[in-house]
C-alpha cells in the first residue's frame, strides 16, 4: 500500500480554512509543538470578530496614516481629563483592554470611534412625587440622589442612556418605597428611608455601571387641610402640657405652704412675724390702706420684731384703731 506524501500548500490551505472556521475560539491547530506565527493577526481579528473585511480595513487605514503623516497624528490622537475615560469602538465592537485615560490615546481614523463618560459624581433632583402612604394619606416627596459612573464600559455598552435610567428608577424607588410607610414614619425616620433607597438603588444600578452614593429625602408636603388638622392637634398638645406643668407647679407650692404652715403652727411668734412680714410686702403698693387690730399692735409693741414695720406704713397708709 502505497503512502501518499502530504503536500505543504494543501496542509497550509487547509489550516486557514479550519482557523476562519472557529471564528471567536481561542485555540488555534499547531503542527507538532510550534503555532503558526504567520497568521497571528488573522487570528486575532478571527478571535475578535472582525473576519477579513476587518482585517483589510484595519491595514487600509493603517496605510492611510502612514501615508498622511504627519499630520494624521492630529486626527489620531486624542486626550480625555483626569475625571474622564474613553470607550473606543472599532467596527462596531469593543476593543479589548477596556476605557482608555487619563490622558493621551490612539484612535484609527474612519475605523475606530469613541465616546466619552464623565465619572464626577452627578446630583440628581428627583422630581415631586404623589405617594399614597400605609395610611391613606396622600403626600407629595421629592429627594435628591447623587450618583457616579463606576465603570465607562459597561455603562456604554449595558444601556442606551444610563443617566435618564437612572433618573427614571429613582422616581419609582421613591414611590414603592413611600408607599409601605405610613405618615409617622415618613416624617421621623427620614434616614431610614433614605438608606433603604440607596440600598436598593445600587442594587438595581450595579448592572449599569452605576454607583449611588447617598440618597436624602428633600422635602414633604401634606395637603392643606392635614397641615391644619396636624396644627391643631399640636396646639392641643401643649396646652395639655402647659396645664400638666401648672398643676405640678401648684401641686410643689402647696406641698411647700403645707410644710411651712406646720413649722409656723408650733410657735405663735413665728405666725405673728410672718403676717407682719406680708403687711410689709402689701404696703409697697401704692393706694394701699391697712387695718391693725388691737391685739396685733400690743404684740407688737411687746416684740423686738416692731422695727421692722415701716413708719411711712403708720404715717401715710395705715388707721390704727383704739390707739
Amino acid at each position: 500500500m502505497l503512502e501518499v506524501e502530504e503536500r505543504p500548500d494543501i496542509r497550509r490551505a487547509s489550516l486557514i480554512s479550519e482557523i476562519y472556521s472557529e471564528g471567536n475560539q481561542q485555540s488555534f491547530p499547531t503542527i507538532g509543538k510550534e503555532k503558526i506565527k504567520g497568521f497571528a493577526a488573522v487570528a486575532e481579528e478571527a478571535e475578535n470578530g472582525v473576519g477579513i473585511c476587518g482585517l483589510l480595513l484595519t491595514g487600509i487605514s493603517w496605510l492611510v496614516v502612514i501615508v498622511t503623516l504627519p499630520f494624521s497624528l492630529c486626527v489620531c490622537f486624542k486626550v480625555v481629563q483626569e475625571y474622564e475615560r474613553a470607550v473606543i469602538f472599532r467596527l462596531g465592537r469593543l476593543l479589548q483592554g477596556g476605557s482608555r485615560g487619563p490622558g493621551i490615546f490612539f484612535v484609527l481614523p474612519c475605523i475606530e470611534s469613541y465616546q466619552k463618560v464623565d465619572l464626577r459624581t452627578i446630583t440628581l433632583g428627583v422630581p415631586p412625587q404623589e405617594v399614597l402612604t400605609k395610611d391613606s394619606v396622600t403626600v407629595s416627596v421629592d429627594a435628591v440622589v447623587y450618583y457616579r459612573v463606576s465603570n465607562a464600559t459597561v455603562s456604554v455598552a449595558n444601556v442606551e442612556n444610563a443617566h435618564h435610567s437612572t433618573r427614571l428608577l429613582a422616581q419609582t424607588t421613591l414611590r414603592n418605597i413611600l408607599g409601605t410607610k405610613n405618615l409617622h414614619e415618613i416624617l421621623s425616620d427620614r434616614e431610614s428611608i433614605s438608606a433603604s433607597m440607596q440600598a436598593a438603588l445600587d442594587e438595581a444600578t450595579e448592572p449599569w455601571g452605576i454607583k449611588v452614593e447617598r440618597v436624602e429625602i428633600k422635602d414633604v408636603r401634606l395637603p392643606v387641610q392635614l397641615q391644619r388638622a396636624m396644627a391643631a392637634e399640636a396646639e392641643a398638645a401643649r396646652e395639655a402640657r402647659a396645664k400638666v406643668i401648672a398643676a405640678e407647679g401648684e401641686q410643689k407650692a402647696s406641698r411647700a405652704l403645707r410644710d411651712a404652715s406646720n413649722v409656723m403652727a408650733g410657735s405663735s411668734s413665728a405666725l405673728q412675724l410672718r403676717y407682719l412680714q406680708t403687711l410689709n410686702t402689701i404696703s409697697a403698693e401704692k393706694n394701699s390702706t391697712i387695718l391693725f387690730l388691737n391685739e396685733l399692735l400690743n404684740f407688737a409693741r411687746g416684740t423686738r420684731d416692731i422695727a421692722r414695720i415701716p413708719n411711712y406704713i403708720c404715717r401715710q397708709h395705715c388707721n390704727f384703731l383704739d390707739t
